[in-house]
């Protein structure tokens, strides 16, 4: 299955990112990918604005999440992104990663852990979700989302493994600054070869953010890099038979020795 990972730098107006998603999807979908993975917060300028995250939060059914359901049924595709929603709490949002596939809204995912780290603090403005991301087959190919923050914690992704997960898809918003490059890149091959699955992972690129998106394969090789191009789109052709190869030679999976909670604590 070819998957395509997008990259962008979102402006103030929701509906002006809608359209460029859609442009990228019609490119994913030219380019052959089943599905389009796109960056965290795709829906706003928030990292030079903490405040756009409330001021364009929109519901589920609003303008921006129905122009992603609308492409993907148009091009026959799966379009994944994030975006912000307004909740019962006065000024608080969650971060929520979106996934439709095929003109439907085929799940969500309310990122778990907040970025309150390197003097940005996403709690003032996002409630963290308690339910653990989705995994969700494509083709016969199994694939588990996280957001972000999330990469720096394996035990998530030891959790979407445990649930079938062949491929790790993470939607980001990397945070420029010293180092954070050579973190992104370790920790995204990391996972993969921690838990011997495809990763993919699609950043914000422009003023602050790094870009990058990459994908590894199971046994931690580097299959992508976008570098800072923008807007873009790479494509990496999953096979589950690579997948299979990898666990043969590597049972990490089958020799853990502890039981995984599958739902991480509210």
């Amino acid at each position: 299955m070819r998957i395509a990972i997008a990259q962008f730098e979102p402006t103030d107006d929701p509906a002006a990112n809608g359209a460029t998603l859609a442009e990228l999807a019609q490119r994913a979908a030219d380019g052959g990918a089943r599905l389009m993975l796109a960056p965290e917060g795709s829906i706003t300028d928030f990292l030079t604005d903490p405040a756009a995250t409330v001021r364009n939060a929109q519901p589920l059914d609003g303008p921006f999440v129905t122009s992603l359901v609308e492409a993907s049924g148009r091009l026959g595709i799966a379009v994944v992104a994030g975006t912000f929603v307004p909740t019962d709490t006065a000024g608080k949002v969650t971060n929520t990663l979106v996934i439709a596939d095929r003109g439907e809204l085929r799940g969500t995912y309310r990122k778990i852990h907040l970025y309150d780290a390197f003097s940005f603090q996403e709690s003032d403005t996002v409630e963290a979700g308690s339910q653990a991301p989705p995994v969700l087959e494509f083709d016969g190919i199994s694939i588990g989302f996280a957001t972000c923050y999330d990469l720096r914690y394996p035990e998530l992704f030891r959790v979407l493994r445990s649930a079938g997960a062949d491929v790790l898809a993470l939607a980001s918003a990397w945070v420029v600054g010293p180092g954070k490059e050579e973190h992104w890149l370790t920790l995204l091959r990391a996972r993969a070869i921690e838990n011997t699955t495809y990763v993919i992972a699609s950043d914000q690129v422009g003023r602050k953010g790094i870009g990058r998106s990459a994908a590894f394969d199971p046994f931690g090789l580097p299959l992508l890099d976008l570098g800072t191009a923008e807007p873009a789109v790479g494509f990496v052709d999953v096979d589950p038979s690579r997948v299979a190869a990898v666990r043969k030679m590597l049972p990490s999976g089958e020799n853990i020795r502890f039981d995984i909670n599958t739902v991480p604590r509210a």
